[in-house]
Order: C-alpha cells, then sequence, then structure tokens
C-alpha cells in the first residue's frame, strides 16, 4: 500500500492532468517574491497585506515558524496565533498520536484548511475519549513538514461560501515554498528540563527548475521523539494476597507503571510542489506528499491481581501499549489559462488517510495463557476526491473601477472504511470467565466494518470591487448539494472603508454550513474505557454506534443533518507611518444543530436501552446526534511594529485573542422512556463551553544584531475549566510560558540556534485529588493547552545553499 502510493506521488509529479479540476482560491495568481507578505485566502482582488483585507487574517512566513525552534507544525501555529488551540492529551487512545486542533474556540471540523488554496482532507480518526472537540476530526497538520512551508494564512471568519464545508471557524490555507534552486536542512535535538522527551529531527528542502520559468520544490522531514512521562506513583495494592498477608513484591513493585505524558514516535514525511509554463500564459501545476507515523502511548496499567491479567503471561501485571500507524497521502494537479478574457484554473485532487490500530505488550485474557500478545485491532480509512473548474475576470464598473466576478463548479466524494481487526483482538476465547478482547483496545469486529461513500456538487458566485480609492466591497453565494441530506445555501457580504490613509472600519456577514462528517455517519465500534462511576474509575465496554445501526434505530435517533451558522464580524485596523500596525476585529458566531458526541446510556436507565444494550454487547452506549444551539462571541487584538535601534533592528508583537461560547439551547431527538437530557449531560456542556481557555495572548521581542537573532516570547494560556461524571467542576487557572533563543549566522551558508521553551519551567495546576485517580494523574491529561512537560532546551544548525 505504501509504495503504490508513493508511486502515484512521484506519478503526479511528473504528469499533471491538463483538464480535471479542484476548487482553489484564485488569488494565488499574482506572482511575488517569497520574501513578500501576501494574503491569498479569502480574497480576489489582489495581493493583500495582513493588515489590508475585510476580514482579518494572519500571515505566519515558514521562516518565522521554523525560527520558534518547535518541532510540530500545529504547536508553532499555536504559538503564533493566540486564536488556535492546540492542546495535548494522554491516555486517550488514538487522540494521543493525532491531537485535535481548533479556531476561536469551536470545533476542530469547524475549521477548513487548504494547501495552496486546495481542500485538504482530514483524519480517519474520530476522537472518542475526553479531548477537547470530542466527536470530531480534524486534518492532521503534523503530517505537513515545516520544511516544506512558505508561509501559512489564517483567516479568521466564516468563508462557507467561498469554499464549502466545515469554513464556519475560519480558513488555514498552507502555501508550500516554490523556490527553483538553492535550499536549506536542519538538524535539531533537545530535551525536558527533567531529560526524558529527548528527540532529533532532520528536514530540509531543495528547488528545481522547470522549464524557463518553472520550478520543482522537494521538502523531506524525519523526526524521532522519545516519550514524557510524569504519572504519579501507584499506591494500590498490586497482587492477590498470600494467606491473608501481604505479598513480598509490593516492596520492590515499581509504583511508576503508567505513562502519563506525550507519546513516542516516529514520523517521516516528504513533500512536492511544482509548476511549469504551458501554452498561451498558462500554467501546469501539482503537488502533494506522503507521510508516515509510528507512535506509542499506554492505556491503563493491569495489575497483576486484576481479572484482565494472566500472572502465566505477566506476573506482575502489563501496561497495554497502543502503538497505531498514521499515513497520509495527497497529490493535487491542475491547469491555468486564459479563456477570451477569463483566468480558468481547472484541477483535481485526492487525499487518503489511514489509521491503523495496533497493540503491543498486551493480552487478550478470554484465550487463557495461550494467548497473543501483539495486535491487528483494525484500520479506518477516509478517502476524498475534488475536482472544479473555476473561473473569474474584471469587467468595467461604476466610477471607473473594476468588478471581479467569479463563479466555479465542483465535485467531491468522501468514502470512509473501517476493517475489522484480527478475530484475537475481539473474540471471546470462553477462559475462566475472562474479559475478552486486546487489553487496551478492543479491536473492530466484523459488525462495525463498513465501506460507504457520499457525494456533492457545490456552485458559487462571488463579485468584488474596489469602488473607490477609500470603499471596498464583496458578495458571495454557493449551493451545495449532497447525496445524503440534501442542499444548502451560504452568503456571504463584506466591506472595508478608510476612513483616513491610517484608520480603516472593516465589517462581514455571512451564513456557513457543516455537513455532518462520513466519519460521525459511519463510525461504530465497542472499546473499553474508564468510567466515573460514584468516584471510582471502572473499566467499561463502551460502544459507539452510527445512527444507521439497529440500536440507533431502536431508540428512534434520525439520521444527521448539517450544522447552519450566521456570523457577523467588525474591525479596525490602523496602519501608522511610524511602522505600528494594530487590527482589532471583534466576532459573534451562531451555530444551530450542532453535532455531538452524546453522554453515555446506561442499562440502568430504562428497560429498552438495558434491551439494546444487550443485543449490542455494549456496557453504555453513545450516538453522533444533532442537538445544540451555541453562540460564540469574542475579539481577536493583533499590533507589531518595527524599532531602529542604532545598527539593530527590533520587531515586536502583541496578540491576544478572547473567545467565549454559551449554549442557547439543547434540542434532543425524542427517544424512548424520555432519556433526552442524558444525551447531553454537564460534562458535555462544560466540555463544549469552557474546556478552551477563554483568554489567551502573546507577547514577542525579536532583535536582530549583525549575525546575532534574539528572540524572546511571553505566551499566556487562560483559564478553563472540566467536569468529571460525578458532577465535580475543577477550573484550572491561566499561566504564562516564556520561551528564549539565540540564533548565531556565522556566514552566508551556516547558522546555529539555540533556545529554551518554557523556560520558566511552568506546569499547569493539578487536578482535584478525586480526579487524580490514586494520585496517578496529577495534570489534566485529556486537556493540557500548553501541556505538563515543563521547560525543554534545544539546539539546531541549518545549511543554506
Amino acid at each position: 500500500m505504501k509504495y503504490a502510493k508513493l508511486s502515484y506521488l512521484i506519478a503526479g509529479a511528473l504528469a499533471v492532468p491538463s483538464a480535471l479540476m479542484t476548487h482553489s482560491a484564485f488569488a494565488q495568481e499574482a506572482s511575488v517574491e517569497a520574501e513578500e507578505t501576501i494574503q491569498v485566502v479569502g480574497s480576489r482582488l489582489s495581493v493583500r497585506t495582513a493588515t489590508d483585507g475585510s476580514a482579518p487574517v494572519d500571515i505566519i512566513s515558514g521562516e518565522d515558524l521554523a525560527a520558534s525552534g518547535i518541532t510540530e507544525t500545529a504547536r508553532a501555529l499555536q504559538y503564533a496565533v493566540p486564536s488556535f488551540n492546540f492542546p495535548t492529551s494522554s491516555i486517550t487512545d488514538g487522540s494521543d498520536a493525532v491531537r485535535p486542533a481548533s479556531l476561536r474556540g469551536l470545533s476542530p471540523d469547524h475549521t477548513l484548511v487548504l494547501i495552496n488554496g486546495k481542500r485538504r482532507h482530514s483524519s480517519a480518526l474520530v476522537h472518542l475519549n475526553g479531548t477537547t472537540g470530542r466527536g470530531s476530526s480534524n486534518v492532521d497538520l503534523n503530517a505537513i513538514p515545516i520544511s516544506s512551508i512558505k508561509r501559512i494564512e489564517v483567516l479568521r471568519d466564516g468563508a462557507a461560501a467561498l469554499y464549502g464545508s466545515d469554513a464556519i471557524a475560519g480558513v488555514i490555507n498552507i502555501v508550500l515554498k516554490d523556490q527553483s534552486e538553492g535550499g536549506s536542512i536542519t538538524a535539531n535535538a533537545g530535551q525536558t528540563y527533567i531529560g526524558d522527551g529527548d528527540q532529533y529531527k532532520v528536514h530540509g528542502n531543495t528547488g528545481f527548475a522547470l522549464g524557463d520559468d518553472g520550478s520543482l520544490m522537494l521538502a523531506f522531514e524525519y523526526h524521532h521523539k522519545n516519550k514524557t512521562n510524569r504519572a504519579g506513583p501507584d499506591p494500590r495494592q498490586q497482587y492477590e494476597l498470600i494467606n491473608g498477608e501481604e505479598d513480598p513484591r509490593e516492596e520492590t513493585f515499581n509504583r511508576l507503571s503508567h505513562h502519563v505524558g506525550d507519546a513516542s514516535f516516529e514520523n517521516k514525511a516528504i513533500f512536492f510542489n511544482a509548476n511549469m509554463a504551458a501554452g498561451n500564459e498558462g500554467e501546469l501545476y501539482a503537488f502533494g506528499g506522503y507521510s508516515d507515523r509510528t507512535s506509542q502511548s499506554g492505556a491503563f496499567y493491569r495489575r497483576a491481581l486484576d481479572n484482565r491479567n494472566l500472572t502465566e503471561v505477566y506476573p506482575d501485571g502489563y501496561l497495554p501499549l497502543l502503538t497505531p500507524e498514521t499515513s497520509d497521502f495527497s497529490v493535487v494537479g491542475g491547469y491555468k489559462f486564459l479563456l477570451a478574457d477569463w483566468n480558468v484554473d481547472a484541477s483535481v485532487g485526492m487525499g487518503t488517510s489511514e489509521f491503523q490500530y495496533r497493540l503491543e505488550n498486551s493480552l487478550n485474557a478470554s484465550f487463557g495463557p495461550s494467548t497473543p500478545t501483539e495486535f491487528d485491532a483494525g484500520t479506518l480509512e477516509l478517502n476524498e476526491v475534488n475536482a472544479s473548474v473555476d473561473v473569474q475576470r474584471f469587467f468595467p464598473f461604476v466610477n471607473n473601477s473594476d468588478l471581479s466576478v467569479a463563479f466555479g463548479l465542483s465535485y467531491r466524494e468522501n468514502t470512509y472504511k473501517i476493517s475489522a481487526g484480527e478475530p484475537a483482538s475481539y473474540e471471546n476465547g470462553g477462559y475462566d470467565g475472562r474479559p475478552a478482547g486486546s487489553q487496551g483496545f478492543t479491536g473492530f469486529k466484523p459488525e462495525s466494518e463498513v465501506d460507504e461513500s457520499r457525494d456533492n456538487v457545490g456552485l458559487y458566485v462571488e463579485l468584488e470591487n474596489m469602488l473607490t480609492t477609500q470603499f471596498q466591497w464583496g458578495a458571495a453565494v454557493r449551493y451545495e448539494d449532497y447525496s445524503d441530506f440534501g442542499n444548502n445555501t451560504s452568503w456571504k457580504i463584506s466591506g472595508r472603508y478608510d476612513v483616513t490613509d491610517q484608520f480603516a472600519i472593516r465589517a462581514t456577514a455571512n451564513t456557513g454550513f457543516r455537513a455532518p462528517s462520513v466519519q460521525q455517519i459511519y463510525f461504530t465500534n465497542i472499546s473499553t474505557l474508564f468510567v466515573n462511576r460514584n468516584g471510582e474509575l471502572v473499566p467499561e465496554q463502551s460502544g459507539t454506534f452510527n445512527n444507521i445501526s439497529p440500536v440507533a434505530q431502536a431508540l428512534q435517533l434520525g439520521a444527521l443533518q448539517p450544522e447552519e451558522s450566521q456570523s457577523l464580524s467588525f474591525g479596525l485596523v490602523w496602519s501608522g507611518d511610524d511602522g505600528l500596525s494594530v487590527t482589532v476585529d471583534a466576532f459573534q458566531i451562531d451555530i444551530d444543530d450542532r453535532i455531538i458526541l452524546s453522554s453515555s446510556l446506561i442499562p440502568s436507565d430504562s428497560p429498552a436501552v438495558a434491551a439494546a444494550l444487550a443485543a449490542a454487547g455494549a456496557d453504555n452506549a453513545r450516538f453522533f446526534i444533532n442537538a445544540v444551539d451555541t453562540s460564540s462571541r469574542g475579539v481577536d487584538v493583533v499590533a507589531t511594529q518595527e524599532f531602529d535601534v542604532g545598527s539593530s533592528l527590533l520587531k515586536t508583537q502583541l496578540a491576544y485573542g478572547y473567545n467565549k461560547t454559551e449554549v442557547d439551547g439543547v434540542n434532543l431527538p425524542t427517544i424512548l422512556d424520555g432519556l433526552e437530557d442524558k444525551l447531553f449531560d454537564n460534562v458535555e456542556q462544560t466540555r463544549m463551553t469552557r474546556s478552551v481557555p477563554r483568554h489567551s495572548g502573546s507577547l514577542s521581542f525579536t532583535s536582530i544584531v549583525e549575525d546575532f537573532e534574539t528572540r524572546l516570547g511571553f505566551n499566556y494560556f487562560g483559564d478553563y475549566m472540566l467536569e468529571n461524571n460525578a458532577g465535580l467542576q475543577t477550573e484550572f487557572s491561566g499561566k504564562w510560558v516564556v520561551d528564549f533563543s539565540v540564533k548565531y549566522k556565522m556566514d552566508d551558508n551556516l547558522s546555529f540556534n539555540v533556545g529554551v521553551q518554557n523556560l520558566l519551567d511552568e506546569y499547569p495546576d493539578k487536578q482535584h485529588p478525586s480526579n487524580q485517580f490514586n494520585g496517578i494523574f496529577m495534570y489534566p491529561n485529556t486537556n493540557a493547552p500548553f501541556g505538563f512537560n515543563g521547560g525543554y532546551y534545544y539546539g539546531e544548525v541549518t545549511y543554506s545553499f
């Protein structure tokens, strides 16, 4: 499978179909130098700076991402854009390997991700445990190597009328490097203050000329990281009593038995970006990439005395290890050309995400002492094909201005597959009444297998105009028709008025939607989860059932429908002659019929539920349902200025984000026995509204003095709240995290960089004792905005050519 995907990638780089199509952002037609700051997302009028549009856009250069010393793309983006949230989690099954990320406090699947203006496929994984964004799937940004990125543009505004489903919170557009010569290679290594989490990373890029004015950029990454562990010692009894007395092994048992921290992983990636002149003012282009990541994280420790253990296999108990393999592949090819006075962009793209569940150091207790200890627990696979044609031109308009008219047609097909694990990962061998299934994660059963798809067609029209030198406006409308739930129409209007040469006001209004993902429609599985019952974490067979399952039908749950949004934004822009730039943008996003992964129903809730669960072999059940109306309000502030201090340059930036989400209504489906309120309990309400910091910000200083570049950053992560099943709410206070680095440029080719992240060794507040699982989970392991590893130091060397 891997070699087939690599052959597709090479073929896509060498031969681009000229008559195939996918949706694009037209403003990337403009030819600009690599160091220029431009905006291509959200507008087709012209090349624009970050402060020159009708909607707020953050532009982060690839150089700034790399200079941070942060080795993960999503983490580097979190520190660059305060409204972007990328929390750390541990012991959350697959979410340890592909973590959720979100914008403006909304769900991870409310942000659309583009590469070079083209829609990027999401991960096949569904976040099931207690993380922020539970029940969603998101694009795995860490599958895209930093070395391939020219810049990242973050549009903090609804854009469904421009790009279709998912663009409720905003759009992240990753623009790949496109140089025709030269490149760089960087080696990075570091570890935490405590001495764990050591990692090393080698990544780079190079460019080649194609024809007279074409280019081929190749980028690669190899990243190896060892785990971190902040678990507390396990004080519990580990062994059965011997004649009523404590087993002597209790004195020598290693009490640091759990793994609570970052997963270890090995990540490999390669990306390319190519373009070449073809025909009269035409251009062939292609880009894509392949990444493969193998990670390892722990589940709950199984004690020697636990009936989920077999002392013949593990005399002292064991820690099941989840070792999933995640791979992402994508390729896009297209042709831009002139047809009369129309700019035409026709292209096609495909993307695949695979998540293969594997377990090591595990067993199936029901198989007895002959049980395997390693398992293939099944595979999730998502495939996406996008095809579109977009056309645009300018027409003479009133007041001697030009009117940009764009329209296009798009087609998308999504396919979702679940493949069962090997029989030993889910079968019941009948030994001694022991629990069945691979410990740590029960394999997907044949009953969970699906291979389903859906498709949709979209049609849009967009108008933009600079009516005067002071006033610009835009309007768009988009119609989408889906094969499963029907159609949706979205619109957007925007405007900007320059009151003076320095001061401007801007505003947007739009409607949007998010179609239920194929993961939410078709995912189903029964796995072992630890649930808080009367203050004690107990293992239960937890079932996630899709809406076409017999359980869902028995409880009279309806089919999933799209979420719909209404958004408003208003902003102020100041661009001073002294280099001071300030933007202040307020927003409100109302979302109706948000899709949630419900709270769990248990047999004691009603006889009907008990019968349905018994038939399914589950202790509890949860479902994806349209259930909640929410309102999110907030403000984003960004201020930048440069100072000439003698022969040196000082760059400063202040960024602040505030967001608050409230539940306006809970509209649960009518199910048997009046259990509507059980489907969205206080735990899930708190997770939706308070698990993301409402306040976040950063203050950074970059000083360039001859061959030295010094960076100092102060990053603030505000307070947030979590709640457990016993009704206990815990508030975690805001924290400041300080980063510092120094870069020395030896010559035009060689540079060295050393730095410290979390210089002051800051940790989040500890959990309430009742949530610490006997003192083992000291920190909020399902949701820590800046992690719980403490300080980290690193060094790197870069050779440019």
